[in-house]
């Protein structure tokens, strides 16, 4: 198979389901590949995950249409079941190496991480020798003609920097740094109550300037 020319950009839910038949393929290797339910409870597990979702079968099932489309997941028959059981082909498509599809499956299913975090929850995909080798494998993936991650800047106080994968797309340097404000109810109100003043004080100042003219 040629050697794809990009990443695809995928929507959450393709990141999901991908990233999450990428782990059970390494920690539950008895029930993979995997069924659409199974894989389905794999998506909206509560642990290892952020966001936590609650996709339901027929999203799962869309965004499985789209991935076996793109060529990132395959479909495989046989045994005692009929199911359709599912598996994924991250690893064949692009060529990167168990290792290093680990990396790109926490950073999908958890977010921006730091080496150390990456380290420290890698156990049940694959045990790294030492943080030394996580950090060669993050600047293999970040560097050459079609990186899989990005290397963001530190936050305040943080020592570590952090890593996010480039499969959902780029992100604009500014919105690099930190995840997005959340302003709360209140300050917007706030921000609102402002605004309707200060074009209370324009109108009046236009109503006396045509009185004026007048």
């Amino acid at each position: 198979m040629d050697t794809p020319q990009s990443l695809p950009v995928l929507n959450d839910t393709e990141l999901r389901v991908l990233g999450s038949l990428m782990e059970k393929s390494k920690t539950t290797p008895d029930y993979y590949p995997m069924t659409l339910n199974g894989l389905t409870v794999a998506c909206n597990q509560k642990s290892s995950r952020k966001p936590v979702v609650d996709y339901s079968d027929n999203e799962v099932t869309l965004a499985l249409d789209t991935l076996k489309r793109k060529g990132l997941i395959s479909t495989a028959t046989g045994g005692s079941s009929r199911a359709i059981k599912y598996k994924h082909n991250f690893g064949i498509v692009f060529p990167v190496v168990p290792s290093e599809v680990t990396v790109i499956c926490l950073l999908i299913l958890r977010g921006p991480l730091t080496p150390g975090e990456i380290n420290s929850n890698s156990g049940r995909m694959y045990e790294f020798d030492d943080l030394d080798e996580v950090q060669t494998i993050l600047e293999k993936l970040a560097d050459g003609d079609m990186p899989y991650v990005l290397q963001l800047p530190k936050r305040p106080g943080q020592k570590e920097v952090r890593y996010r994968h480039l499969l959902g797309g780029t992100i604009p340097e500014d919105d690099a740094q930190d995840e997005p404000v959340r302003r709360s109810s209140s300050d917007l109100e706030a921000r609102l109550t402002k605004v309707e003043t200060e074009l209370a004080e324009l109108k009046e100042a236009f109503d006396k300037l045509m009185k004026e003219l007048t």
